[in-house]
Formats: structure tokens, C-alpha cells, sequence
């Protein structure tokens, strides 16, 4: 390829395509360069500079950029596919129109429910889109062993064979910050396997504590990190030398805070990247995806180029792969974008690898569905059909008020907050209390049929009168998590997934209001991605309808059971602490006498 490429630059082979007089936008100079021409052959570009005449033959392809800026395809540092509920294929066809042309992904969803093969399929699918995909190997499954039931359990064995894999580019976040602290030693040896491989590892400290526990978390591996939420997140993990990955989701919205770090206190945004991490269907269509973070990074006083940046060279000199994205230069993939305004970044025709995949925002190619296997579909496995008592709370107090502790979520971030509460009782039984904004809560395993079913309670989605809603999408375990104001929608709902292979159902007045098939692991749907789109929005009316007026409160409800994040959160073990790594009773015991 070498050999062809110099023939190109050379003039003594024609080349494919040449993009000709454009302004190149160059992050690897900090430069904007005018009356710039580039020579693409095949899917890597052979010539950046101001006269490519005599690369021009008779079948090559003639782009004129008349002026517009050519700008490095975008690349997500850090993001799920799954938390898109669509494939790879479909998520390819969402994101490139809006100029993201590779990605850096976790797959920890997926094996958790499937394990090992899980992400294998999800690493062939990659390959199969014209974007380049980087596959970090799920570091935790389950997220908090000991502390909830996941489909699969992977060690360092799994590790250290996905590591060989094509495509494989490191570790996926490790997310139980308190075992890399402890020294546990099996996750230790998960991350010992990744840098003999050379490769990255991922991390996911959650902890607003930025003292011992966080530099021990430090040097236990991890060399990035997108959990935080503030300023000095961002200039603490600069400063011990790992990149700090600011996100911005569909329901996380992390971006903006950080930023006053850059900013204001002035660190180097160099070792700086943008991220998604969570964007669904909905978001994807009408906000777009990695040109979405980067508009508001520059609205927010980055300038475009250092903005372009944060989300090219940055992230792909994090993982080792600028030979071959995160700029335009000569060798790399012809992954090119051309913008009309720079400060909008108002995206006209974007390249990957090489061809003309989008236009004026509209795909230009055609994607193939990929053909994933039937067993992917039917993960989810009840011991028995739900009943309206597998959903009762009781107590010894017949009459009264327990005091219970609480989940409250807080919009837009991915943190919650631990409260008590006085719940009412009737019969025995605790009662939800919407006129403070307190539901119920539970979560149903359903990997292995166990009949496990743990109870808790919510406060925060606003939720009234008979509804409920259920989902197989419940990080990372993705167990059968239902919440609701009434136990027999609550069984209504869990049973119709059930029924259906998994996805989400709303159930309100006795009626199913909202419906989202996920056959593909109870996590992904084989439709395209308008149609999903659609359904997520009909989600999204009918928690309206509900009560509910949360910035995308699905993907809120999502984390309820990921005993990674703080405060508290339930598994189908029970309610944890998730700072002490235990579990704790559902009530206060002590002050219910």
C-alpha cells in the first residue's frame, strides 16, 4: 500500500479521488491552511498539499471544495452501542451523516447477557460499516461481583483471549473503582493481561472524592476516565496523566461543567477528549452525535480547531491509532470532512475510508443489515409469570409509616442521591407516596430463571396515577427492572417483555402504552433506526403522560441498577451502598422501632 501511495504523490499512478482547494483544517499543526488539495486512493489518502494536478487522471474523482474547511472525521472516545438500542449497522447509519467516522466502544452490555460471544459478534459487525470501530474488551461482568447476577462472568482468561482479537484496542472502563482499590485480585489480573498486551485500559471512577482513594485508582491501571461532572474532575485526572473524557449523552450532561478547566484554569486541552458514552436512537436523529458535542464545546469558548481536537487527534493519540485516524495527513484513512462554517460546523459531505458516505446530512451509501444468530434472542428467562405479589414491600406495622431509604435521581446525571423517606402502610403493606414523588422499584432476574425479585424505592420521576414501566435495558447487568405506581401494572409490564423477548413496555391504566421490541440480547432491536427512533419517542410521550417531564428519563431509569455509580442503587441481591460496596436494608430499622 505504501508502494502504491508514493506512486500516487509522485504523479506516476492517478488517484481515486481528489478533493481539490479546500481549507485544511490541520489539528496535527494547530493550522488552518488554505488552497489545500487532497489525493485519496482507495480508502487512505496520499497527498495533503496546495497542487495535486498531476495526481489527476480520467477516472478520477473530482470533489471541489470551492473554500470549505476539511476537517478530521469525528471520533466518540468513549460510547455504547447498545445504550442506542440499535446494531452496529444501524448506529453507523445514525452517526455518519453527522461526521463521526470512527469510534472507540464498549460492549459491556452485550456480555453481560451473552458473555464472551456477545462481544465477538458485536467486533465481526464492525467490520461490516465503512466506520472504523475500536473494540475494548468489557473489563466488568458483572459490574460488582457478589452484588447482583449477570449473564456471564468474565476473568482474566476471557481478557487475555479478546485481547488477541482483531479490532480489540484495550480494556472497557473499569468500573468497580472500589475492587481496583482493595486490590481484588481478579480484576487486577483483568487489567495485568491488557497492558502485557500492550493495550488501554479504560476507567470509570464514579467518586466525587478526589483524595487517596482516587490517586490508588490511578496508579492501579486505568488512563482515562469520562465519570466526572466538575472542574476539578477534569484538572485532577490531567494532572496524574490520564486523559480525562468530558461526555455528553442523551441524559448526561457532563461537558459544559468541566469545561471552566480549559477555559478558566487554563490546563492543556491536549490530553482533553469528547465522548457520548449513553445517546439513544431519538437523540442520535434529531441532535445528531459527535458533531452535537463539539458545536456546544465550541459555543461554550473552545475554539473550533482545539475543539476539533478534543475529538480527533486527542483520542486517537490516547489509543495508539494515528497512523491511521484523528487527522488528515498523508497515510491515514481518507476519513474527510468538508464544512461550510467552521463555528457551526455545519457538515456538507463527509468521507470514510476513503468514499462518499453522507451528503448535505442524508447517507449516501447503503449499509447491510448484519445476520446475528437466533441464539442472541430469547435471554430473557422467568422462573414463572409475574404476579401483583411479587411486587408487595411488608412490613410487621400494619398501620402507619415506615421510614425506608430511597433512590432520588437527579436530572441529567448519572449520580443519585440517597434519602429516607416516611412511606406510608396499609395492611401491612408499604405503599408508594406520589405526593412526594416516591414509587416503587424492583428488579427480576432473568438470566437463569431464579425467581430472584428484589424491592425498592424511587423519587424523582413524578410519576402518577396506574402505571408502570419495565425494561431489560438495566446497566449492566440488564436484569428485568420495573418501576411503577401499582403492583399489577408492574406485573402487567414485566410479563408482556417477557413475552416479547426483551425491550421496554409502559404500561399505563391497565393498557400497554408504549412498546420497544429488543429481541437482540433484550438489549438491541433489529429495526432501522428511524423506526426505533419513533418507538423511543412514543416512549417518551407516554412517561409524559404519566407524570414524567425528565430530560430522556428512560436512560435515568436505565442506571437505577448499576451498583457502580453513587449513592444507591438496586440489584436483584438487594438495595446497595454503592461507596461501602455493600448491601444495606431497605429500611431504617432502627428509627421504625
Amino acid at each position: 500500500m505504501t508502494r502504491d501511495l508514493v506512486a500516487v504523490a509522485m504523479g506516476r499512478r492517478p488517484a481515486d479521488v481528489v478533493i481539490r482547494d479546500g481549507r485544511w483544517v490541520n489539528v496535527c499543526s494547530g493550522e488552518i491552511i488554505e488552497h489545500t488539495d487532497i489525493a485519496i486512493l482507495g480508502s487512505r489518502i496520499a497527498y495533503c498539499g496546495p497542487d495535486a494536478n498531476s495526481m489527476i487522471g480520467e477516472k478520477t474523482k473530482i470533489i471541489e471544495a470551492e473554500g470549505r474547511y476539511l476537517v478530521p472525521g469525528l471520533l466518540d472516545a468513549h460510547m455504547h452501542v447498545e445504550s442506542s438500542m440499535l446494531t452496529i449497522s444501524q448506529f453507523a447509519r445514525a452517526v455518519l451523516p453527522h461526521g463521526t467516522t470512527g469510534a472507540f466502544i464498549d460492549p459491556h452490555e452485550i456480555a453481560n447477557v451473552l458473555g464472551l460471544e456477545g462481544v465477538r459478534l458485536m467486533a465481526q459487525e464492525a467490520t461490516t460499516t465503512p466506520m472504523q470501530i475500536y473494540v475494548q474488551v468489557p473489563s466488568c461482568v458483572p459490574s460488582a461481583p457478589g452484588l447482583e447476577s449477570a449473564g456471564a462472568q468474565f476473568t482474566a482468561s476471557e481478557i487475555a483471549e479478546a485481547m488477541t482479537w482483531p479490532g480489540v484496542i484495550g480494556l472497557g472502563e473499569v468500573m468497580n473503582y472500589p475492587g481496583v482499590i482493595a486490590g481484588d485480585e481478579t480484576l487486577h489480573a483483568e487489567i495485568a493481561e491488557t497492558l502485557k498486551a500492550g493495550k488501554v485500559v479504560g476507567g470509570h471512577y464514579s467518586s466525587p472524592d478526589l483524595g487517596p482513594l482516587f490517586h490508588a485508582y490511578d496508579v492501579g491501571g486505568p488512563s482515562d476516565d469520562h465519570e466526572g461532572t466538575r472542574q476539578e474532575d477534569t484538572i485532577a485526572r490531567v494532572r496524574q496523566g490520564m486523559y480525562a473524557m468530558l461526555r455528553q449523552g442523551s441524559a448526561w450532561h457532563d461537558v459544559v461543567a468541566q469545561l471552566p478547566a480549559i477555559t478558566e484554569q487554563g490546563v492543556d486541552p491536549r490530553h482533553v477528549l469528547l465522548c457520548t458514552d449513553d445517546r439513544h436512537s431519538g437523540t442520535l436523529l434529531r441532535d445528531g452525535h459527535m458533531d452535537d458535542v463539539v458545536r456546544l464545546t465550541i459555543a461554550r469558548g473552545i475554539s473550533p480547531l482545539t475543539a476539533i481536537q478534543m475529538a480527533t487527534l486527542n483520542t486517537a493519540e490516547h489509543f495508539g491509532v494515528t497512523g491511521d485516524v484523528g487527522c488528515i495527513a498523508p497515510g491515514r484513512y481518507a476519513d474527510i470532512l468538508i464544512l461550510s462554517d467552521l463555528e457551526r460546523f455545519t457538515i456538507d459531505v463527509v468521507f470514510a475510508a476513503g468514499e462518499v458516505v453522507a451528503q448535505g446530512g442524508e447517507l449516501a451509501v447503503d449499509i447491510a443489515p448484519y445476520p446475528y444468530p437466533k441464539e442472541v434472542r430469547g435471554s430473557v428467562r422467568l422462573a414463572r409469570a409475574l404476579e401483583s405479589s411479587d411486587f408487595a414491600v411488608t412490613t410487621p406495622v400494619e398501620e402507619g409509616v415506615f421510614r425506608a431509604r430511597v433512590m432520588e435521581v437527579i436530572e441529567n446525571q448519572v449520580v443519585n442521591r440517597a434519602i429516607f423517606a416516611e412511606l406510608p402502610v396499609r395492611k401491612g403493606m408499604v405503599c408508594p407516596d406520589l405526593a412526594h414523588d416516591v414509587a416503587f422499584v424492583s428488579v427480576v432476574e432473568r438470566h437463569r430463571g431464579s425467581g430472584r425479585i428484589s424491592h425498592g424505592f424511587v423519587r424523582g420521576f413524578g410519576l402518577n396515577g396506574r402505571c408502570a414501566l419495565a425494561s431489560t435495558v438495566a446497566h449492566d447487568s440488564h436484569n428485568l427492572l420495573i418501576m411503577g405506581t401499582d403492583q399489577e401494572a408492574m406485573a402487567r409490564a414485566g410479563n408482556c417483555i417477557a413475552e416479547m423477548g426483551g425491550g421496554v413496555c409502559l404500561v399505563k391504566d391497565d393498557k400497554v402504552e408504549a412498546l420497544i421490541p429488543l429481541p437482540i440480547a433484550g438489549l438491541m432491536s433489529e429495526e432501522p433506526v428511524e423506526t426505533v427512533a419513533e418507538q423511543a419517542e412514543g416512549l417518551n410521550r407516554a412517561l409524559m403522560a404519566c407524570g414524567c417531564s425528565l430530560n430522556n428519563a428512560f436512560m435515568t431509569f436505565s442506571l437505577l441498577a448499576l451498583p457502580v455509580i453513587p449513592e444507591l442503587r438496586l440489584s436483584d441481591l438487594g438495595l446497595i451502598d454503592v461507596e461501602s460496596h455493600t448491601l444495606v436494608p431497605l429500611f431504617a430499622e432502627a428509627d421504625n422501632g
